[in-house]
């Protein structure tokens, strides 16, 4: 049970640097040469696969208030890298697509990032990325559960 225990600490040291270094990260890249900051990129990643999603949709895919959301999408038109219209079914609902500038941003963003994250995984084998993922899995559903003040 030691050698678990001692794992499980590796684990979380490894987590929390990983962590910090995604601040690092964001905190660099506020905007970037191409105009995205780190979180507009996220939002307009959710976008990638669908035609057309509504602010909640798209917000909670970007792990975003739709309020945030909605600010940021008003920013990310006016710059034409999205549409937005109000659904005809329902008027309260806003309708977000990719524009093809908008596209063509996401898509050489992502010509960036893809290789580094497959170089950065190759070593591993799909089974132990499985394990990985479901190891981020199990933690985020920890974290989600953790009430505020709650230790």
């Amino acid at each position: 049970m030691a050698a678990s225990r001692s794992a499980a600490t590796e684990l979380g040291a490894s987590f929390k640097r990983c962590l910090a270094s995604v601040r690092r990260l964001r905190g660099r890249q506020t905007h970037t040469h191409d105009g995205l900051s780190d979180a507009q990129y996220d939002l307009l990643l959710g976008l990638r696969d669908h035609e057309t999603l509504a602010t909640s949709e798209l917000a909670a895919l970007a792990d975003l208030s739709p309020a945030t959301a909605t600010q940021m999408l008003e920013g990310l038109e006016a710059d034409g890298l999205v549409r937005r219209v109000r659904s005809q079914t329902d008027r309260r609902v806003v309708l977000t697509s990719l524009t093809d500038r908008g596209l063509a941003l996401l898509q050489a963003r992502h010509a960036k990032i893809a290789p580094r994250w497959e170089a950065a995984l190759a070593q591993f084998s799909d089974a132990e990325l499985r394990t990985a993922a479901a190891v981020l899995e199990r933690l985020r559903v920890m974290f989600d559960e953790i009430e505020p003040g709650a230790r």
